[in-house]
């Protein structure tokens, strides 16, 4: 007779195997049946709560292993820029938070902050923070969604589920603004690579690995060059180990400086 201990094990690994199998049938743009995405709005944030728990190790530990951090992770320099702008970032933020949270809760019903379950330096899972800008359920609904990027990622310039508010903060990148907690406890950085999500991670192919050598940033490569106007997932590779290679503390000033004035473009944002 088996204990609690495997039933939950075999559990989880079910959960697992049937959500590979719904992110398979997503990227070969399967129909699903109702109640298969009943199911889907049912496993689905278990799913990415126990990959990320698991760190994803039965898909990314052997690869990682045979991977060095980058030369950014051990910089003081870099630390120390990323201090300054997170405690600068949080001084705005405490400006901006209460008329923000007042106009998410007029808009729409939910919470007026949304995490999300991200893999940060050698696939480390972290909680990442944004302002919500979708609807409450959007992680339900999203296989109703269709996919307008090539690979792992996921965008729809018209995605329906973003709220009215959601649209404004997105367009004006207001909603990342929690993220510079995330940058002050070491989880992210600034500058640095686009933060994937487990499911994402999971599908990685060998040269995608050498993206989870740097701490994932607020800003980057993608988004000073291409933001969300990229429809290929190998394109956001390209750049991320385009910044690997670039990379130096300088070049992380440079690439903030273009990102502020990429912002008040409003360039590339949805």
């Amino acid at each position: 007779m088996m204990n609690s201990q495997s039933l939950q094990q075999l559990y989880q690994e079910q959960l697992i195997k049937a959500g590979v199998e719904i992110q398979k049938a997503r990227q070969a743009s399967q129909i699903l049946s109702v109640k298969e995405f009943q199911l889907i709005g049912d496993i689905w944030p278990e799913w990415e709560t126990i990959l990320a728990q698991a760190n994803c190790k039965e898909f990314v530990t052997e690869q990682l292993i045979k991977l060095e951090n980058h030369c950014s992770v051990y910089s003081l320099s870099k630390r120390l820029i990323d201090l300054i702008g997170a405690l600068i970032g949080l001084g705005i933020l405490s400006i901006i938070i209460i008329p923000i949270a007042i106009a998410i809760k007029l808009d729409s019903p939910g919470d007026v902050f949304y995490s999300q379950i991200r893999c940060g330096l050698k696939g480390k899972p972290f909680k990442i923070w944004k302002f919500r800008t979708m609807v409450a359920n959007a992680d339900q609904q999203k296989y109703l969604i269709e996919n307008e990027v090539e690979g792992q990622l996921f965008k729809n310039k018209n995605d329906p589920r973003v709220t009215r508010v959601g649209k404004f903060l997105r367009s004006t990148s207001l909603d990342e603004f929690p993220q510079f907690w995330n940058v002050f406890r070491g989880e992210m950085s600034l500058v640095g690579t686009r933060p994937p999500h487990p499911e994402e991670v999971c599908q990685y192919q060998n040269h995608h690995y050498q993206r989870l050598v740097v701490k994932p940033g607020m800003t980057g490569e993608w988004q000073v060059n291409g933001r969300s106007s990229i429809k290929n997932f190998e394109e956001v590779v390209k750049m991320d180990l385009k910044y690997q290679q670039k990379w130096s503390p300088i070049y992380d000033l440079k690439l903030i400086l273009n990102t502020i004035i990429v912002v008040f473009r409003a360039k590339g944002a949805y």
